[in-house]
């Protein structure tokens, strides 16, 4: 089986290829037009097969459209982090404007040499020298580079507002109001008010960068979306079904804790301090849809939201670090290396009956 992250990865490759591939297609189309009923190509008197190019010219660009999807979800993307949005475009397109380029040269000698089945260098670089000479070539690798701006310019918004939430965009998912059985945790950094005094704002803020960064690589383990940022609060969210699996709400809490001790060298050297950060959980039907004109954003509504809010508000009186809904601790089938116990009912702002709370711990 397939971890989550796993899954997401190849969610977020596969737009690469097809991208890739979609242009590859539209090239033989306008390739076609252009040639018209010639059998071969003016510039360096190969060969033209249409049923050929049709074939090959889409596949190879869902090879690259792959190969460059890897390449930035494996590699680039973390290399170029903390670029600005526009040198991170610009730095990214030029290396594979590279790729590309080496790529389209193998493809140019290898149908050379299909075509002329030709034997000696000499013979082989002559129709491939007379391709990348022509003026025909310029077009091909402006064409080549709007795809690549277009693929990073997908990427980086896609980073930017979440691959699920651009997937659902583009698919409609929520265009009209949907219910869903979901959960919700809300994660609030402990005595942020006084960590915020001591550093500064602007040092806090570097601070929160790095925290909410840390904190994300286990949402992604544990098959969470963050819903938003609200200040020093996260939302964290799960369909109902794979929040429950293997307890990912539960473990995704206790990995985050991990990841930050795991850092705990870097805060303390570079703030003094390491954060730290509670969390209160619920589950229930929420309705689900798309908001907004001048800015469009898919946003959960229900006493779900609310009452989550407000269970994570009890964990100070506790004395709790993870607090869950009465709702949800029924439905969780916990490893025993937890520990969960009731701290009583409690009568939430907003609701008239009281609902029972219960801490959960690692033994």
């Amino acid at each position: 089986m397939l971890l989550p992250k796993t899954i997401r990865n190849i969610k977020r490759v596969v737009p690469f290829g097809v991208l890739w591939f979609i242009f590859g297609l539209i090239y033989v189309m306008l390739e076609k037009g252009i040639i018209g009923n010639l059998d071969h190509y003016p510039s360096t008197g190969v060969d033209y097969d249409f049923v050929r190019n049709i074939l090959l010219v889409p596949l190879s660009g869902l090879m690259m459209g792959l190969l460059t999807g890897i390449m930035e979800i494996g590699y680039f993307n973390k290399w170029f982090i903390k670029n600005s949005f526009t040198k991170k475009i610009i730095f990214k397109s030029f290396i594979y404007l590279v790729i590309v380029i080496l790529f389209l040269i193998i493809i140019t000698f290898t149908n050379t040499l299909y075509t002329y089945n030709i034997h000696s260098i000499k013979s082989l670089a002559s129709p491939a020298w007379a391709f990348f000479t022509n003026y025909a070539v310029i077009g091909i690798m402006v064409y080549i580079a709007s795809i690549i701006v277009i693929t990073q310019l997908y990427a980086e918004f896609s980073q930017s507002i979440g691959v699920g939430t651009l997937s659902n965009f583009f698919l409609g998912t929520y265009h009209h109001p949907v219910e869903e059985e979901r959960i919700f945790m809300f994660l609030d950094m402990k005595s942020s008010t006084t960590i915020a005094e001591k550093l500064g704002h602007v040092k806090y803020f570097q601070m929160l960068k790095e925290y909410f960064f840390d904190l994300s690589v286990a949402v992604i383990d544990y098959a969470g979306t963050i819903y938003q940022y609200a200040g020093d609060e996260m939302i964290i969210s799960w369909k109902l079904k794979e929040g429950l699996k293997n307890s990912n709400g539960i473990e995704c809490f206790f990995a985050m804790k991990r990841a930050l001790e795991m850092q705990a060298e870097k805060y303390n050297s570079e703030f003094g301090l390491l954060p730290e950060f509670k969390a209160g959980l619920h589950c229930g039907m929420v309705t689900a849809g798309e908001i907004g004109s001048l800015k469009k954003e898919i946003i959960f509504t229900g006493d779900v939201l609310n009452t989550s809010a407000r269970i994570q508000g009890l964990c100070n009186h506790y004395h709790a670090e993870l607090l869950v809904s009465e709702d949800l601790a029924q439905l969780l089938r916990l490893p025993a290396r937890y520990e969960m116990r009731s701290v009583g009912e409690n009568l939430l702002k907003g609701r008239v009956k009281t609902m029972e709370i219960f801490a959960i711990s690692m033994e």
